[in-house]
Formats: structure tokens, C-alpha cells, sequence
């Protein structure tokens, strides 16, 4: 896990497994989560049947622990869709490398007693899907006006892609391959504006690739950087300088966020 630092890698394309889902597959709008205690009841009780009443231990692999692992994703993808099957994309080198959802480790760690695991499961389930509502609200608020002169949707371009890295950071700790993550939720971020995929593929390992390593967090510089690379890349201008007059666009990107994980 975290405490384990291999050599320092650096990020030259989207590698992560997820890589494959798009935003389409993700955005909350497409795909509503019904929640209540009923639901959590009749989960959990699922949860817990996938729980090996002995622990596998070191020996056997923690072959129990990880069946239970694929047990609860394949029960979470079958009863909300695709989007539910990364709730255990936690950070560091867990069952999935470099992700969000802090309450959970991996399956030797975190799959436990019957009770301990099904409440571990469901918090995770929930801090995800927290996870793709955040993205999608943050997605809105930090597009440009559809009818943005080019200086001034530079300029949100780049706003928009050092505030979304920034946040990546703050969730993943930088551990392990936490650039995985950021390439994607730059990438969702572009697709969710009208982009299509492939060129916006493109586009961020264009701008990000080589700057991002493994268990290091990036120098503010480099951030800014890559916002100003991403915007410059798209509109062929740089952003607008006089951020006297984006004083209420800066106050509405950074507004109501200090409350948040």
C-alpha cells in the first residue's frame, strides 16, 4: 500500500485499466442512483453473503478476500450500471491504483467481519458516486460560455484544468499512479463539453505527458503550466491577463469548494 514507495514513474499516456469508460458511461445525469435505508438493508445483506466466513490469509493468497472483492463489483455493475464497478478505486495501490474513495484499501485489508465489510462496501459505494457528482456539478460550473470570445474561453480552459487537477490531488494524495485519474477527469471534463473523445484523449496526454510521476505531487508551476498548454491547444490563444475583469468568474470557480473534502 501507500507505505510501500516503488521507483518514481512518470505519466506519458492514459494507462489506467478504467480507461475505457467514458463520461457518458459515468455522468450522473445519465445515470440516477436511487438510495434509502431499504436499499441499504437489502445490499448489505448481499454484501455480507459474499464475506469468506474464514479469513484466506497470506498463505492462500487472500484468495477469499479478493473473490469477495469481484463478488460485490459484479452485484454493483448488474444493480446501477458501469458506473458502479470502480467503488473500491481507492488511492494508493489498492485493488485500483491511484483513485478517490478513501474508506476503502483493498480486499486483503479492508474485506473484514460480515458487518465491518458491508459497512466499508456501502461507504465506499457512496463516496464514488459522491466522487461522479462532484465531476459533473464542477464540469458545469467551470465550462466556458458557449459564446466566449477566444482570450476569454482560454482563459476558462485554463482555469478549469488547473482547479480539476488541483482537486485530483487533493483526493488521491498524489499516491502511486494518481496522474491515471487525472488524465481521466480532465479527459470526462472535455468529452462532457462537447468534445469527442479521441481528440480530447489526445489533447490531455499532449499536455500532461511526461510532466506527472508517481508519488509526487506537482509544483504549482507545472500545474499552471498545463492549463495554460491545455487552453493555448485548444483556442490558439493565451488566456486573458487581466483577471480584474474575471474577478467574478475566479470568485464563482473557487466559491462554495472550501467545505469539500
Amino acid at each position: 500500500m501507500s507505505g510501500c514507495r516503488p521507483r518514481r514513474e512518470y505519466a506519458t499516456s492514459l494507462e489506467t485499466p478504467p480507461h475505457t469508460l467514458s463520461w457518458a458511461e459515468l455522468d450522473p445525469a445519465r445515470h440516477p442512483f436511487a438510495w434509502d435505508d431499504d436499499e441499504e438493508t437489502r445490499v448489505s445483506a448481499l454484501i455480507k453473503a459474499c464475506v469468506p466466513p474464514v479469513r484466506s490469509g497470506y498463505e492462500r493468497r487472500w484468495a477469499g478476500e479478493r473473490r469477495c472483492v469481484d463478488l460485490v463489483t459484479a452485484l454493483f455493475a448488474e444493480r446501477y450500471g458501469l458506473w458502479a464497478q470502480y467503488w473500491n478505486w481507492s488511492p494508493g495501490e489498492g485493488d485500483r491504483d491511484g483513485g478517490v474513495v478513501g474508506v476503502w484499501c483493498c480486499g486483503p485489508h479492508s474485506v473484514t467481519t460480515p458487518d465491518e465489510t458491508a459497512a466499508r462496501v456501502v461507504a465506499a459505494l457512496l463516496e464514488w458516486r459522491d466522487w461522479m457528482e462532484e465531476l459533473a456539478e464542477r464540469f458545469t460550473e467551470l465550462a466556458p460560455p458557449s459564446d466566449a470570445a477566444p482570450e476569454r474561453r482560454s482563459w476558462h480552459l485554463e482555469r478549469a484544468a488547473v482547479r480539476l487537477v488541483t482537486r485530483v490531488l487533493d483526493r488521491t494524495g498524489a499516491e502511486s499512479g494518481w496522474y491515471g485519474m487525472c488524465f481521466l477527469v480532465l479527459e470526462w471534463f472535455l468529452t462532457a463539453n462537447g468534445m469527442g473523445r479521441t481528440e480530447a484523449r489526445a489533447t490531455v496526454d499532449d499536455v500532461i505527458g511526461g510532466r506527472f510521476a508517481s508519488w509526487v505531487a506537482p509544483r504549482p508551476a507545472v500545474i499552471d503550466s498545463v492549463g495554460e498548454n491545455l487552453a493555448v491547444r485548444l483556442t490558439g490563444r493565451l488566456p486573458y491577463r487581466d483577471h480584474r475583469e474575471h474577478d467574478d468568474l475566479e470568485e464563482r470557480h473557487d466559491g462554495g469548494r472550501r467545505d469539500r473534502r
